[in-house]
This record gives structure tokens, C-alpha cells and sequence, in this order.
């Protein structure tokens, strides 16, 4: 499985998962199954917030989940109809939050408990 998750510097597994997927500075791309873990900048750091293009951001990239501290509930449908589930991060690093996500440990993000300050219902996160 590949995962991606927001983050703000490369530490690799190391990094921290960042509060919100929309304004992240970089992303970790991590496969589960080989192990390699991938560092890319954001091509959308600087969208206003609340409107983050998750197309945009995985562009040419192939993602099974994405673990973040919030993200909107636009974003969480537009994931979703890609076939892509999202998943709530603990405070930690990215290794930790693959972890718990191994271990089914961590909340999956959906429309209805997404960010609710975009104009959308919700409220789930708290960045």
C-alpha cells in the first residue's frame, strides 16, 4: 500500500505528519509492502485555505491512503472518489502514524467528519 502524508522538512519516516493536507509543504510518499519512502515539495502550498486540489498534489502519483492532521470535506470526497481513503494522524512521526495505521488504529476521515470551516458540515479536526 502507498501512503502519502503531509509534512513540513525531510526526515523521512522520521518526519512529522503537518496539522493540514491542503497547505503542507512537502509530502511523504510511503509503500507499506517495499519499504521505500519518497520526499516531494508542494506544487500547492500556496492555494488559499480551503481550496486544496488533492488532484493536483498527487499528481502522477499512484496512492492507496493518505494520513493527515485535517483536511476538508471537499477534499475527503474528491480523495474518496479516486478510490483513495483518508485517514485522521495521530501526533507523532510518520512512522509512528503507518504504524497505527497498520494496526487499523488510527480514524478514517469521511465527509461528515472532515474540517467543517470550509462551508462544508463536519468538524473533525482541530488545526
Amino acid at each position: 500500500m502507498i501512503v502519502c502524508i503531509p509534512t513540513q522538512e525531510n526526515r523521512g519516516l522520521d518526519s512529522d505528519a503537518f496539522a493540514h493536507f491542503g497547505s503542507a509543504p512537502a509530502f511523504i510518499f510511503h509503500n507499506t509492502d517495499t519499504g521505500e519512502t519518497r520526499f516531494r515539495e508542494s506544487n500547492s502550498q500556496h492555494d488559499s485555505h480551503g481550496s486544496c486540489n488533492p488532484t493536483r498534489t498527487l499528481m502522477g502519483e499512484s496512492v492507496d491512503a493518505v494520513i493527515t492532521g485535517g483536511m476538508g470535506a471537499r477534499a475527503v470526497e474528491l480523495l474518496n472518489s479516486m478510490g483513495v481513503r483518508v485517514y485522521l494522524a495521530k501526533t507523532g512521526t510518520i512512522s509512528s502514524n503507518v504504524e497505527a495505521l497498520k494496526k487499523q488504529e488510527l480514524m478514517e476521515l469521511t465527509v461528515q467528519n472532515a474540517c467543517g470551516h470550509h462551508g462544508m458540515n463536519g468538524g473533525g479536526c482541530g488545526h
